[in-house]
């Protein structure tokens, strides 16, 4: 009886204490479970906190000021004119009693006939028709191409970023030919060139036409109108 009451007691203090041991580890362990679900929960609050005050912070600084808003935009584009060597001439004006651009909807923007102004404000003008003593299909090419580089400082203008440019969608060119010059699709060339350079396929490939006629105002070389797919702000 004194082993069996002496043993009893012992067997049932180490069960108990085991026991206690047991419950006490799987309460650290849920404990650190919860320690570590807690700490996820507080990095992705905080990330998606930064994210939200980032946003936020971008947004005002567009409000704010252009310039800010400069700084908040893409200039993909505007860093490929640089790369190109390009200089864009002054942002043209209407020469009479129209508008030089039309928003529409869809995010469409029609743009009216541009002329060949060079960046030194020099008009391109004259005759395309070397077999009638006028300008060669080149010097076409390069007033076609001066045209071109006047949209697209047009576009940079009304637009502020020509990141938004979605798609050239159209060109229409109109070149002041002799009679005998059935080459204006090549002088055409010129302004359809510079917008690939620029904007690159698919963006800058685009629908075209070109006549020729026999005077055009100012006695301007050639002169185009352009539609475009525009991103919406």
């Amino acid at each position: 009886m004194i082993i069996n009451t002496t043993i009893v007691p012992t067997t049932t203090t180490v069960t108990a204490t085991n026991s206690a041991n047991s419950r006490r580890g799987a309460s650290e362990s849920g404990s650190k479970s919860r320690v570590i679900v807690s700490s996820h929960n507080q990095s992705f609050n905080k990330y998606y906190s930064m994210m939200q005050a980032t946003s936020l912070l971008r947004n005002t600084l567009k409000r704010s000021s252009p310039l800010m808003a400069s700084l908040c935009r893409q200039i993909h584009i505007e860093k490929k004119i640089e790369e190109l060597n390009i200089t864009l001439p002054s942002p043209s004006q209407p020469k009479a009693n129209y508008n030089i651009v039309c928003h529409a909807s869809g995010n469409m923007l029609y743009i009216s006939g541009h002329l060949p102004i060079k960046a030194g404000g020099e008009l391109c003008t004259g005759r395309v028709g070397p077999a009638s003593g006028g300008k060669s299909i080149e010097e076409g090419y390069d007033a076609a191409r001066h045209c071109g580089l006047n949209i697209i400082s047009t576009l940079k203008d009304q637009l502020g970023d020509l990141d938004r440019v979605e798609q050239i969608v159209k060109v229409f060119g109109i070149v002041n030919s002799a009679t005998d010059f059935k080459e204006q699709h090549l002088v055409m060339d010129g302004c359809s060139d510079v917008i690939m350079e620029v904007f690159g396929k698919p963006i800058g490939y685009h629908a075209r036409s070109a006549i020729g006629t026999n005077t055009l105002p100012l006695d301007m070389v050639v002169e185009v109108e352009a539609i475009v797919q525009i991103k919406p702000e």
